[in-house]
């Protein structure tokens, strides 16, 4: 599939090789549903979902250490550009960065650059995760469009393997299992992988025999890897998350009203506080 860098008039149920910034802004006429939206919609309400449909989030560097790290394990992204520079404030090397990013690259520092090929060579290391990210074993950043019920869905896999199994990679603070049920919570990842799971199914392009897997590495030295997926409850709990998500968005689109946070006329100390005091 080549890469796709201008929307279609109109989109046709798919997996698609296109761009990130050309997903991330929906070419679907109308409007679709992302796995990121449904989160918002099931853990804040559709007045923030809107907010931020109208008002996309503003560029942050943070961010480019995360995309850095996925273009060297999954061999697909932006090119990274060396800014060999101690100090990025003066006027010189801010112009050499501006210009690296608005051809779409990443610039990095060298101790950046240095990690993401450190990270990307712990994951090589990795028995597990070295299988699953295999390069020629699968394609990466495959865009899922597809529609059930009316409303259009969207999703992009990191990593989708020609034996029909889905690979996520993450990186994160810590990839301890002790840490990751927190992490998974806070970050929506149960509804994220069944969302994923949904694409997958309606458009016939993955096995249900074949598990999805996350691929967990931490960001600081030795750069720890775990791999794992959600277990049938959290599996339960995304899909009625997805499900509330859908029903709410398709009310939303009916009546054009996108409203805030429930009224809350009493407030009670965390369930924690009740059973130490009961």
């Amino acid at each position: 599939m080549s890469t796709t860098t201008e929307a279609p008039a109109e989109v046709m149920p798919g997996v698609y090789e296109i761009t990130a910034e050309l997903y991330h802004s929906d070419p679907v006429p109308g409007g679709s549903l992302s796995s990121t939206g449904a989160r918002t919609l099931a853990s804040k309400c559709p007045a923030a979902f809107k907010y931020r449909l109208d008002n996309p989030e503003p560029y942050k560097q943070v961010f480019e250490l995360g995309t850095a790290a996925h273009k060297l394990v999954l061999d697909d992204g932006p090119e990274l550009v060396l800014v060999d520079a101690e100090r990025w404030d003066t006027k010189a090397v801010k112009a050499e960065v501006a210009a690296i990013r608005a051809e779409g690259k990443i610039p990095l520092k060298r101790a950046a650059l240095e990690q993401v090929h450190a990270m990307a060579a712990a994951i090589r290391n990795h028995a597990e995760a070295a299988e699953l990210l295999e390069p020629g074993s699968g394609l990466a950043e495959q865009s899922l469009f597809w529609q059930e019920d009316g409303i259009w869905r969207r999703a992009r896999l990191d990593f989708l393997r020609h034996n029909g199994q889905i690979v996520d990679y993450k990186t994160t603070k810590s990839a301890n299992p002790i840490d990751l049920p927190k992490t998974v919570h806070d970050c929506g990842y149960h509804q994220q992988q069944e969302w994923y799971l949904d694409g997958g199914i309606s458009l016939d392009v993955i096995d249900l025999g074949q598990p999805f897997q996350f691929v967990f590495q931490e960001k600081e030295p030795p750069y720890l890897v775990t791999v794992t997926t959600c277990d049938p409850t959290a599996r339960g709990i995304g899909r009625h998350l997805n499900d509330r998500a859908l029903y709410t968005y398709a009310r939303c689109i009916e009546t054009g009203e996108w409203p805030g946070y429930l009224e809350a006329p009493l407030t009670p100390l965390p369930a924690w506080v009740e059973r130490q005091y009961a």
